[in-house]
Order: structure tokens, then sequence, then C-alpha cells
């Protein structure tokens, strides 16, 4: 093996363990039990999403899977903006249920 063989693989191991750990905290530091449940399923739904883009980009031939970052470079900055609104609302929402 040879070092950008070895570097790819200490990389993607520690990129894969850096989304673990993130996902974990992001759900351990939720505040009620629906926004636990929101952030389950938006964690379930944003490793697939990654997980099929990943696959695409290996097994798509050229140019396709270099035209597979235009729908990714759009969806990816909207999911987060409308996943971090959708989860204040709900945060909002759990945090007046528990003062009345």
């Amino acid at each position: 093996m040879d070092v950008g063989t070895v570097g790819g693989i200490i990389g993607g191991v520690l990129g894969l363990a850096g989304g673990v750990v993130g996902t974990y905290a992001s759900i351990r530091n939720t505040g009620g039990p629906r926004e636990r449940q929101f952030m389950v399923r938006a964690a379930v739904a944003a490793w697939v999403g990654i997980t099929l883009f990943l696959v695409l980009l290996f097994v798509l031939p050229s140019p396709y899977r270099w035209l597979i970052w235009i729908p990714y470079g759009v969806a990816l900055p909207l999911a987060i903006v409308y996943l971090n609104r959708k989860q204040q609302a709900i945060r909002s929402g759990e945090e007046r249920a528990r003062q009345s």
C-alpha cells in the first residue's frame, strides 16, 4: 500500500467517526421527546442522503459523477437551513409547553 491509499483509508475512518460522534451529540443534546424524535429522523435522512450521494459518485460514469455535485451542492445547504429552523420551532414549542 502506498501513502495515498493509507491516507485515504485513515481519512475515511476519521470522517466516519466524526459523523457518528456528531450524530450522537446532536441526538443527546435535544431538549425533549419531540425534538429527539425529529433529530433521529433528520440524522437517518442525512446518513441515507449522504450515502446515496457517495454511492452515485463512485458508480456513475463521467461526466455524470461530476454533475451529481450540482444537486448535492444546492440541496445540502437548503436542507441544513430547513432542519435548523424546524428544530428551533420544536424547541420553542417544547419550552412554551414546559412553562405553561
